[in-house]
């Protein structure tokens, strides 16, 4: 049997990406990434069924910054190379060995950890590294369940206890973190006040956002001005802030946050520091936390074995 992988065999800043790898035509694949230096397509045999090896046939998986980062060598992880790119996506199980016990054919599964390398069509791994995700979710959902609202989940509940009526900020609200982070905050009764870059077609995104369930959603422009007071007028200054981008927004978000609140920091697609006046320190007594979902995999997996 015989698989095709998106293999790299050099770390080297990529110049195009498509969104979704898996299910586009492999003329179009080719075209994209084997313009690209680092990149192979290549057709490999796909390893032999071990007693607790998993066999999958991949069905979609994204490309996430974190993995662009690890092809440019500027991610914490950096799988050894050559190596199959891709940290998340989910799969179908086509045949599992004799002793794997929690998985069948027919499954949908989704990786357990990062590095497994999902930009390939199938794949034989071992059961411990793969989760099973119920069938009757939509192929796209699955294929991003991993990341981005594991993220936005954790960052809601782990850093500050939000009660209904409470308030959220973040920048780069639009982002796959950022689209979670308002549709789980709706749940919990949260509101959130979302910040996006000024473009051409606002309004439609404003309503694409304010249909998953912002309550505000205003440009870095308007989150500098004044009339940023008639804002909190219906709704309560945040105590906790998600910030991705850095920078002039970050310094702006802080202006807004409650006393003892919380940033949370968990990209910088700004690529600039994060400043912070000192009063918000000494007056104000804002905390200035991170967030790596990676890290809190390690962590948690390590207490459940040390708890077991």
């Amino acid at each position: 049997q015989v698989g095709c992988d998106l293999i790299w065999a050099r770390r080297s800043p990529p110049h195009a990406a498509p969104r979704l790898l898996l299910g586009a035509p492999r003329a179009c694949v080719n075209a994209l990434f084997l313009s690209v230096s680092p990149f192979r397509l290549k057709d490999l045999e796909v390893a032999k069924l071990g007693d607790s090896d998993v066999h999958v046939k991949m069905l979609a998986a994204p490309i996430n910054p974190a993995d662009i980062n690890m092809i440019q060598g500027t991610y914490p992880i950096l799988s050894p190379l050559p190596a199959v790119g891709g940290n998340e996506g989910v799969g179908e199980v086509l045949e599992v060995g004799r002793r794997v016990a929690t998985l069948r054919p027919g499954d949908w599964v989704i990786p357990a950890s990062t590095g497994l390398g999902t930009w390939r069509t199938r794949g034989v791994f071992p059961e411990e590294t793969l989760l099973k995700v119920p069938r009757d979710i939509p192929v796209l959902s699955a294929a991003t369940l991993s990341v981005n609202p594991c993220t936005a989940y954790r960052m809601l509940t782990d850093f500050q206890s939000l009660a209904p009526g409470d308030s959220v900020i973040q920048n780069a609200a639009n982002s796959g973190v950022g689209q979670a982070v308002i549709q789980i905050a709706k749940a919990f009764g949260i509101k959130t006040i979302n910040v996006v870059r000024d473009r051409p077609d606002l309004p439609k995104l404003v309503e694409r956002l304010m249909a998953m369930g912002a309550d505000h959603v205003i440009t870095e422009e308007m989150l500098r001005k004044p009339e940023m007071k008639d804002l909190f007028k219906s709704v309560p200054k945040p105590r906790l802030a998600l910030n991705c981008v850095g920078g002039k927004s970050t310094t702006e978000m802080l202006r807004h946050l409650q006393p003892k609140g919380t940033m949370v920091t968990y990209g910088g697609m700004a690529k600039q520091p994060v400043t912070v006046p000192v009063s918000a320190f000494i007056f104000r007594d804002v905390q200035l936390r991170g967030f790596w979902m990676t890290q809190w995999k390690k962590d948690h997996a390590q207490g459940e074995q040390d708890g077991g």
